[in-house]
Parts: structure tokens; C-alpha cells; sequence
């Protein structure tokens, strides 16, 4: 009974094992790499302060919403008058599911003010005056921008979200209030080239199936020998590197306690293609 009931046991835990390397298997075959960029056009105000506390993307008919990892953390304080001549502010950059992306939206606070030279009579020359931007409620509860871009596996996926700041701010008649109206306008660029593959650990057995080898660290240099991009295994030996510029690079897989391998040749990534470099053995020191 007891012998019976170990081998349940054993019979479990292998089962849980395919499980999870299945699921980290289908992972890299089942993402794609989202980023979003914050630009601005230029504009005739000296400051115009954002904060953002949220923001979120819509993957389903259904209407459910699911917030974004941000790069800096929640909330985004930005003077988005700083976003001109090639600045720009990533929001996030995250892994999703394939599919289609249907739409985001930034969930704004009400604490946002603009900053303008003084113009009344009174006014310091060359004084700057700090307004309150008053935010509509349906702005707080978040600016919906419409995406509909079907995401594939091993993409890179950039948004450019150009904040066209002259025409998302209105003066309220003669009110002396400003009152913030995003235009928002959006360029999507798919950056690809990736690169995957699966390392194992050659066992010097042909009878034996060599076993995937985990967390082993996978870099690619570009001709002048510089880190372009750098990741590592998962528990299916499997990897996969996004966003790869086009061009020829070479592979190196390092592992502790394991032999060092480099490509013996360059290696092309070729814009909007994935290249499967295949199996690669890992020899023990």
C-alpha cells in the first residue's frame, strides 16, 4: 500500500513537471513584446504637467481592462513640453498574449496645471503663472485611444503616442480656466527580428535524451562585438530575443560549470522574421 501510494506520488510530480514545461514552452511562442513611447508636438506653453496613474490595454470583446506595468511606477509625473526633438518617455514595455490589442487607456489625475508666461496687466515681465488644468471626469476614468493591431508571437510592437499639446488644452471663454482635452495621436512600428532556440546539456550518451539545461544565459553581439541583447532559458531550455535590429550578429550561450559556445559563423536577423537557430548542446566542464 505504502509503495502504491509513493508512486502516485511520483506519478504526480512528473506530471506537474510536463505541465510546467509546457506552459513555458507555449510562453515564448504565445507573446509578444509591447512598448509604449510619449512624445510631444511642439507647443507655445512653457510647462504642461501630467500625471498619470494608470495605464491600461483591452485585449477582448468583452470589455475587460488590464493595467500596464509602468517602467518608473505609478503615477507618471511628466512636463510633456519636455517630449520635443527626439526625447521621449517610455510608459512600459511588457510582455502580452497574441492576439488583437483593441485599445488603451490612460487614467489621468486631476492634478495636472499649466505653466504660462504672465500676460495680465501687473504681471512681472517674464513671470511664470501656474494654472490648474481642469480635468473632465471622463478623462480621470481614463482616455480611451483605439489600437485594433492583431499582436503575433516574437514581435516587437511600438506605439508613439504624440500628445499634440496646442490642441488638447481649451481656455474657457473668459473664465481665466484651462481646461485639458487630450488629443492623442498614435503611430504603431513593428521592430522584429528575434531570435529563438533550445540549449541542452549533452550528456556524451546517444541513448540518453540530452535534458534541457535552465537559465543559461544567451547574448548576441553585432559586428563591433557589442551586447545588442542578452536574455536567459526557461525550464524547457527554450529562449527567445526580441526586437533585433537586422543585421549579422553572433550567439554566445554561457552557463556556469559548462563549456562557453560561440556561433562558428554570423548569424542574419531579417526585419518582421523570426530565426530558429535550433539545439544547441552545452558541454560540462
Amino acid at each position: 500500500m505504502n509503495l502504491k501510494k509513493i508512486m502516485v506520488g511520483i506519478s504526480a510530480i512528473f506530471t506537474l513537471f510536463l505541465c510546467i514545461n509546457c506552459s513555458s514552452s507555449t510562453e515564448i511562442d504565445n507573446t509578444a513584446r509591447v512598448q509604449l513611447k510619449l512624445v510631444d508636438a511642439p507647443g507655445d506653453y512653457v510647462g504642461v504637467n501630467i500625471e498619470i496613474i494608470d495605464i491600461q490595454y483591452n485585449t477582448s470583446d468583452s470589455g475587460e481592462w488590464q493595467s500596464f506595468q509602468s517602467e518608473t511606477g505609478y503615477p507618471i509625473q511628466v512636463d510633456i513640453t519636455d517630449l520635443i526633438g527626439g526625447t521621449s518617455l517610455l510608459l512600459t514595455d511588457e510582455m502580452l498574449p497574441v492576439g488583437m490589442l483593441h485599445q488603451i487607456r490612460l487614467v489621468l489625475n486631476d492634478n495636472n496645471t499649466l505653466e504660462i508666461e504672465g500676460e495680465m496687466e501687473g504681471d512681472t515681465p517674464g513671470e511664470i503663472i501656474t494654472e490648474h488644468l481642469t480635468t473632465p471626469s471622463a478623462q480621470q476614468s481614463g482616455l480611451k485611444i483605439k489600437l485594433n493591431q492583431e499582436l503575433e508571437a516574437g514581435f516587437v510592437y511600438l506605439f508613439t503616442l504624440d500628445w499634440q499639446v496646442n490642441e488638447s488644452i481649451v481656455k474657457a471663454g473668459n473664465s481665466e480656466k484651462y481646461i485639458l482635452k487630450p488629443v492623442i495621436r498614435v503611430s504603431a512600428e513593428v521592430s522584429s527580428g528575434s531570435l529563438k532556440g533550445t540549449v541542452t546539456e549533452d550528456l556524451l550518451d546517444d541513448t540518453i535524451e540530452n535534458p534541457p539545461l535552465f537559465n543559461a544565459t544567451i547574448s548576441i553581439y553585432d559586428v563591433d562585438e557589442i551586447l545588442i541583447a542578452q536574455t536567459t532559458t526557461n525550464e524547457a531550455g527554450e529562449y527567445m530575443l526580441y526586437g533585433i535590429p537586422p543585421g549579422n550578429y553572433r550567439l554566445e550561450i554561457s552557463h556556469t560549470d559548462y563549456n562557453l559556445y560561440s556561433s562558428p559563423e554570423s548569424i542574419t536577423i531579417s526585419l518582421g522574421e523570426i530565426l530558429d537557430y535550433g539545439v544547441v548542446k552545452l558541454v560540462h566542464i
